[in-house]
């Protein structure tokens, strides 16, 4: 559901500063939205009326809206506003994405060691099991009973296998 409150904040213009209005103006309002002054799915005032509220020319606050826009803060519609993007929900979705990544990648590199599936999940495991020993972290799910990874070598090619499983 989209909300649609209307709030004032304010903004000085610091004219003794070399930063453009425009710049000063979307960094005041990129922090907002990251303070949690407007909320995700919060509706922006029009660029016309917030214009109109701090005194600065239309297209000053245009330019400002554009590069929030460009840099993913907002999200605008023709004839309906400018939106606040969910930005925590966007960002636990590229986090989930590049720890797909790497665990894919370190998934890969493994099977070309010769390892199965299985010895991949040993193996990591194992390695987890070790991290909470050397943090003193109480490891609740060890890997104890599991076996242990072992290296043969067959034909040149070191291959892993889970051996005392």
């Amino acid at each position: 559901m989209v909300k649609q409150v209307e709030k004032q904040f304010t903004f000085e213009v610091e004219k003794e500063s070399d930063v453009p209005l425009w710049v000063q103006l979307k960094n005041r309002l990129a922090y907002l939205i990251t303070s949690g002054f407007y909320e995700p799915g919060e509706q922006l005032p029009t660029v016309r009326a917030l214009a109109s509220d701090i005194s600065i020319n239309y297209n000053t606050v245009n330019k400002a809206y554009l590069a929030l826009k460009s840099e993913g803060y907002i999200e605008s519609t023709r004839g309906r506003g400018a939106f606040v993007r969910d930005l925590d929900v966007e960002v636990d979705e590229e986090l989930s994405g590049e720890i797909d990544t790497i665990l894919g990648d370190c998934v890969a590199a493994c099977r070309e060691l010769g390892m199965s599936l299985d010895d991949v999940r040993t193996c990591m495991d194992a390695k987890v099991a070790q991290i909470k020993r050397e943090e003193g972290i109480e490891d609740n799910a060890a890997s104890e009973g599991r076996g242990r990874i072992v290296t043969i070598e067959l034909g040149g090619k070191a291959q892993y296998k889970r051996v005392g499983a």
